[in-house]
């Protein structure tokens, strides 16, 4: 499973997932908020299932990159 998501779309992600789930506890949202556990887990991870279907890739170094680096 290589990263394709990137700094700020992570940190976005990470920040958006946790209000959704705060959301959902105090019951601001319904309980569709508790999706925010996904939205929190693709910006922990590094990894969204959507980006890889849909050839998206927010990180800075290139897969290829990558490799030679290590």
């Amino acid at each position: 499973m290589t990263s394709n998501v990137g700094g700020t779309d992570r940190i976005l992600r990470i920040v958006a997932g946790l209000v959704l789930i705060a959301l959902a506890a105090t019951g601001v949202v319904g309980a569709w908020g508790y999706l925010g556990v996904i939205v929190l887990a693709t910006g922990v991870f590094s990894f969204c299932g959507a980006y890889a279907l849909l050839g998206i890739n927010t990180c800075a170094m290139k897969p290829a990159e990558e490799e030679k680096a290590q």
